[in-house]
């Protein structure tokens, strides 16, 4: 049985995350992937830790594909490049808008020659109106958003201090719905013959994703009481052994301070005045936290405190670093963790897929190439002779190495 995307022909000129995150997606579902990579390199290559030169962060987003690297000034490079577009189903590009049309690139052009092709964009602000040319990444897509904002009133019993968050939730989002804009599209296509350019915004996924979004609109006060079912302001406890646990729930919200109340077996804080109302509740919100804290204290066995929350229906999790989940007897049976060549003789572990088909058999996981390292491979597919191949290396129009920001291979 083959990958569900087996066949599927994708020309990939992004780079960092988001756009490489979507194009990896796409190879780990059977596309083969050909990467496009400048002579300066994809930035995300500078991702630390590296191993013998490849970097662990690059690796993640990017193993599996092929690396083409080359100097599209050269119009040389520009027909090698416009030739593999030909016949590609889908191209991904996240550069600032107009940015490949100066190289013939753009997917009016590339539609010219190739009308079938799905041609997905990825921008911070989209590919039209006044912040089209705005410089973008995840952390100030997620201040303009809304997401820095909601992080602040989220600590605010803590300190009044903005924040940003760890993870590149616009980017890692944003590649999310591209390969969701590229499944579209080929259903599209495959309905009505039609390819189509599909302009994905950084800004307007932070928006979609935010399920609290719709209150905030609103403009309607909720009286204190926490938007979209109160789940982001669940409160973290330690277990009487260190473990800090969270239970997926705020007591602040009505309904869930009943079901704290019932769980507890404490019905008497239903009359306790100092948590009457929601904003009692959360003006007293450490004396209510203290009620809970002590009793998870009384538990010494974490399925016996799971069994008494799960008569509320609520769930509790344990806080676990990365590396501790990936040594998790769950980790174990759904190889959430491969094996990757490092391209030192070793492997490094990254995460595996989050998907499991009936139907199909996905690929192994990929070996993260160096740059430019499937040159040669690449241009002898084009029937390219190798007397041509030799003077683009030789004039370094053809380009490869094996570290960043390292010199390049000799011709």
């Amino acid at each position: 049985m083959g990958a569900p995307l087996d066949g599927l022909k994708v020309i990939d000129f992004t780079r960092v995350l988001a756009g490489p995150h979507c194009t990896k997606t796409l190879r780990d579902l059977g596309a083969d992937v050909i990467k496009i990579e400048p002579p300066g390199a994809d930035t995300g290559r500078g991702g630390v830790p590296h191993i013998a030169g490849m970097s662990v962060y690059y690796a993640q987003q990017n193993a599996g594909k092929r690396n083409l690297s080359l100097d599209l000034n050269w119009p040389e490079a520009r027909e090698i490049v416009i030739d593999l577009c030909r016949e590609a189903d889908v191209i991904v590009e996240n550069f600032r808008p107009g940015t490949l049309t100066r190289f013939g690139l753009g997917y009016e052009q590339v539609r010219e020659f190739n009308p079938d092709v799905v041609y997905v964009s990825m921008t911070g602000y989209g590919q039209t109106g006044p912040w089209r040319n705005r410089p973008a990444f995840a952390p100030t897509v997620q201040a303009e958003t809304g997401l820095t904002d909601i992080l602040r009133s989220h600590y605010a019993f803590e300190d009044e201090a903005l924040r940003n968050d760890a993870c590149s939730h616009a980017d890692v989002y944003t590649g999310l719905h591209g390969v969701i804009a590229v499944l579209a599209a080929l259903q599209h296509r495959n309905a009505t013959g039609e390819g189509q350019h599909v302009d994905v915004s950084m800004a307007a996924t932070m928006l979609a994703v935010n399920e609290r979004a719709g209150a905030q609109l609103s403009g309607v006060d909720t009286l204190g009481e926490p938007p979209a079912l109160s789940a982001p302001e669940s409160h973290i406890f330690r277990l009487p052994d260190g473990r800090h646990v969270t239970i997926a729930a705020s007591p602040i919200y009505s309904p869930m301070f009943v079901r704290y109340c019932s769980m507890m077996r404490r019905t008497d804080l239903l009359n306790d005045p100092r948590f009457a109302t929601a904003p009692l509740r959360r003006q007293n919100l450490e004396s209510l936290l203290a009620e809970v804290r002590a009793w998870i204290l009384t538990f010494n066995d974490l399925e016996e405190l799971q069994a008494q929350v799960s008569e509320q229906g609520l769930a509790i999790g344990v806080v676990r670093s990365t590396a501790e989940l990936a040594e998790s007897e769950w980790a174990e049976h759904w190889g959430a963790i491969v094996e990757v060549d490092d391209r030192n003789g070793g492997t490094m572990r990254m995460p595996g897929t989050p998907w499991r088909f009936s139907g199909a058999t996905l690929p192994a996981p990929g070996v993260p190439a160096f740059q430019g390292e499937h040159n040669i491979e690449l241009l002898t597919e084009r029937n390219i002779d190798p007397a041509t191949i030799q003077s683009l290396r030789e004039r370094r129009i053809l380009l490869s190495r094996r570290t960043f920001r390292g010199e390049f291979d000799a011709a």
